[in-house]
């Protein structure tokens, strides 16, 4: 049976991990790459704050190349829509009719998503989708997966959750409220190890800083899809490859 051709969106985090690995064992879907959207300012990974050298350090110990989509610091919702369809218009071209996603419960981000790939005769496949987020974030730490969290956000966790690998004591020590999985932008992870690579990826714990930014006009893809704030405060941990 041929593969369905696809395209994962990438984040480079616990969630994007999982529904790899859960993509990868059931066979279906042939993944062309992993695409991920990067801050061409800081070459960084978008909000999360990774460096680029990571994030292709992981597309090469995976076996799956990568895709980066570089976008300046802060877009209008116009721009990047009109970014994003120039991108999935191309991916269109080369065959591919499927776009992966790690979602697993925010109704609106999967409409929204849905909604911009149909534009393009694309289809939307969301593997972990209305998944228990707890049992999800066990599930992780059980199959041998490893993260560290590279981004809080200031309001909901102290900085010393930043540069905090995840496992069950951590989750122990999430104030109540507070997702497991970091579904609503509590906090964003760098996986680094697990069944999906074919070597961890190695790194050491660089600084950590403070930002504050203004919620911007496209919160689709960002801590704020789930906030009716005007600015957030997020607690930083750099990761420097060695």
């Amino acid at each position: 049976m041929e593969k369905i051709k696809s395209i994962f969106n990438w984040s480079g985090g616990k969630d994007s991990s999982l529904a790899l690995y859960h993509i990868l064992r059931e066979g279906k879907y042939d993944v062309k790459a992993l695409m991920t959207t990067v801050n061409a300012k800081y070459d960084r990974i978008s909000m999360h704050g990774v460096r680029k050298e990571l994030l292709y350090a992981q597309g090469k110990s995976i076996g799956i190349p990568v895709k980066e989509i570089r976008l300046p610091e802060m877009l209008s919702m116009s721009a990047y829509d009109e970014t994003m369809k120039n991108v999935l218009t191309d991916i269109k071209k080369q065959e591919i009719t499927h776009s992966i996603f790690g979602d697993i419960f925010l109704e609106d981000l999967r409409e929204y998503r849905e909604s911009r790939l149909n534009e393009v005769g694309l289809k939307g496949h969301f593997p972990l989708w209305k998944r228990d987020t707890t049992e999800l974030v066990y599930e992780f730490i059980d199959l041998g997966f490893k993260t560290v969290v590279v981004c809080v956000k200031s309001e909901l966790l102290g900085e010393e959750f930043a540069g905090r690998v995840i496992d069950k004591d951590f989750l122990k020590d999430l104030p109540k409220g507070v997702d497991p999985c970091g579904e609503n932008g509590e906090f964003h992870t760098f996986v680094f190890d697990g069944p999906i690579f074919k070597e961890p990826i190695k790194y050491e714990l660089g600084e950590k800083v403070f930002k504050e930014y203004k919620a911007p006009e496209n919160k689709k893809d960002s801590c704020f899809s789930n906030s009716d704030k005007k600015s957030s405060g997020f607690h930083y941990c750099d990761l420097i490859p060695v």
